[in-house]
């Protein structure tokens, strides 16, 4: 049974972050990182976007995300 990532969200099997969101220690990566990768991830969906549309979501997803609910840059958005 798969469960979803603290991070991202996408399924896992067993432990709490997927390995898109941990770095070679299995630790998962800083906020930034996370946070330029999913917008990243987010500008490939949506092209027509602008930047600020897309880091504003990001945030709004992030918000929901166990890993970064208590983040600074979560919290203050």
């Amino acid at each position: 049974m798969s469960t979803p990532c603290e991070s991202c969200s996408m399924p896992i099997e067993s432990g709490r972050y997927c390995a898109y969101c941990t770095d070679e220690h299995g630790e998962l990566q800083d906020f930034e990182v996370r946070f330029a990768a999913m917008v990243d991830w987010q500008q490939r969906s949506r092209p027509e976007d602008d930047r600020a549309a897309l880091e504003a979501d990001t945030l709004e997803f992030m918000a929901s995300m166990p890993a970064w609910r208590e983040h600074p840059r979560v919290v203050g958005r």
